[in-house]
């Protein structure tokens, strides 16, 4: 019954994104050495909610990373490790959010069915 509850949905698909998009920046760091590896990125939350939204998927899993454009090395490779040190600050953010707002709503289910 409570995991139809669109808030609940909308948490988790947060967290799901936020867990991709840190396993993305991982290897790309991990591949900073590597000759004409492309650094890859998931879009924005937003862009894929709303994506799915228009398809009427209903599921984010089915985001696919693209090449994130910017300038690369001479050996062909396009990862800036500051750059990726930014995005993990971003990711930890954006999944600290959707534990919050996770929180939030549990909490007040709770509170509608009289439980703490």
């Amino acid at each position: 019954m409570f995991e139809k509850i669109q808030i609940f949905q909308l948490a988790q698909g947060m967290a799901v994104h936020a867990g991709r998009r840190q396993a993305l920046i991982a290897q790309n760091i991990a591949n900073a050495d590597t000759p004409g590896y492309r650094a890859r990125d998931l879009p924005s939350f937003a862009e894929a909610y709303r994506a799915s939204a228009e398809t009427g998927q209903g599921r984010l899993g089915h985001i696919r990373p693209v090449a994130r454009p910017g300038a690369t090395s001479p050996n062909g490779n396009s990862v800036s490790l500051e750059h990726e040190m930014v995005a993990a600050t971003g990711v930890q953010r954006d999944h600290e959010r959707a534990l919050a707002i996770y929180k939030s709503a549990l909490g007040l289910l709770r509170s509608v069915l009289g439980r703490r």
